[in-house]
């Protein structure tokens, strides 16, 4: 017969394995026909909606990629937009595909140095205290306002006639207040939140004794922050990033109130970089509604390939994403 310790031992090891020097309880197995009714509802009811959302995110990639194989035509994307209103005889959207990778570099190096530079000091200093809780309230008010009120401010803004220098200017001198500058301003203020939430994850996440090491040999907060801190969190920084990215190149309103949506890119009197930067311009986003059935372009099969061309690059974006997520997900895990 075996004694009583040895069986409270092998079912205490049963219970609790050793892994390596500490020991882990395990949950006893169950089944779900096993948990109480609303248990069983919400479980089944969890696997529905995550269902749910793959069927209406497949159905739009396969809709959309059906739709512009039906269209596929390389020669759109190396051809200017035609001058005429009716879009459906000739030009390609050459123009539009220019303009938005303009607008994301431009956005993108206002918001990522900026964002990153908030989250750093909401993290790591965050005083004085009533200027940290200010500044994080306005970074979730800016997440929150839609992005036609983000337009509007802008217009106003960039209508002052000491900005005039920034944006397209109109016969008589008259400031318009749109530019690619105007509109890469307010569009950085779409990503900022997003570069902001990432990076203060990332620098959340890192350990704190990897800090007090960096103390102990010697180096400042300045230093931690520079050469620890900041490499470190370098997947979340570009996760948030590529994030803020995606909704730039979504966005509608801010390119139709600042960019003027006009189908070519339109320069500025002075001409040059310069010029451009301060020229008008549109996006696939505005090309694809201004030639969808609802637009004014009569052209919808020009609108569904430049659709297909915007959705794939934010389908390489969520890749990029999820990419970045996994790498700063094992960082501090080996």
């Amino acid at each position: 017969m075996t004694p009583p310790s040895v069986g409270l031992i092998r079912s205490l090891y049963v219970r609790f394995r050793p892994v390596g020097p500490e020991v882990v309880a395990t949950a006893p197995r169950d089944s779900v026909g096993s948990w109480p009714l609303w248990d069983r509802v919400g479980y089944y009811a969890a696997w529905a909606a995550g269902l749910a959302l793959i069927a209406i995110a497949g159905a739009i990639v396969v809709y959309m990629a059906y739709r512009g194989a039906q269209y596929f035509d390389l020669g759109l994307l190396f051809e200017s937009p035609a001058s005429s209103l009716n879009q459906a005889t000739s030009g390609g959207f050459k123009d539009p595909i220019l303009g938005t990778g303009l607008l994301l570099v431009m956005s993108t190096l206002i918001a990522a140095p900026l964002g990153v530079t908030i989250a750093v000091w909401l993290t790591e200093y965050g005083r004085p205290a009533g200027l940290a809780r200010a500044v994080e309230s306005a970074v979730e008010v800016v997440a929150g306002t839609p992005s036609i009120v983000l337009a509007m401010f802008g217009l106003v803004f960039f209508q002052q006639q000491w900005l005039g220098f920034l944006t397209f200017d109109a016969e008589g001198g008259a400031v318009l207040g749109r530019s690619f500058i105007a509109a890469a301003s307010m569009m950085s203020l779409i990503a900022l939140p997003l570069v902001v939430g990432a990076t203060r994850e990332a620098l959340n996440s890192i350990p704190g004794h990897v800090r007090e090491a960096s103390y102990a040999l010697g180096k400042t907060k300045a230093a931690t922050i520079r050469r620890v801190l900041l490499p470190a969190a370098r997947p979340g920084i570009g996760t948030g990033t590529a994030l803020g990215m995606g909704r730039v190149a979504g966005d509608t309103a801010i390119v139709v109130v600042l960019l003027g949506a006009t189908l070519q890119i339109q320069n500025g009197a002075d001409g040059g970089v310069f010029g451009l930067f301060r020229g008008t311009g549109s996006t696939l986003t505005s090309y694809v509604y201004y030639n969808s059935p609802a637009g004014e372009g009569l052209a919808p099969e020009k609108a569904y390939f430049a659709a297909f061309v915007l959705l794939a690059f934010v389908i390489v974006l969520n890749l990029a994403v999820s990419r970045l997520a996994r790498r700063g997900g094992e960082g501090w895990t080996r």
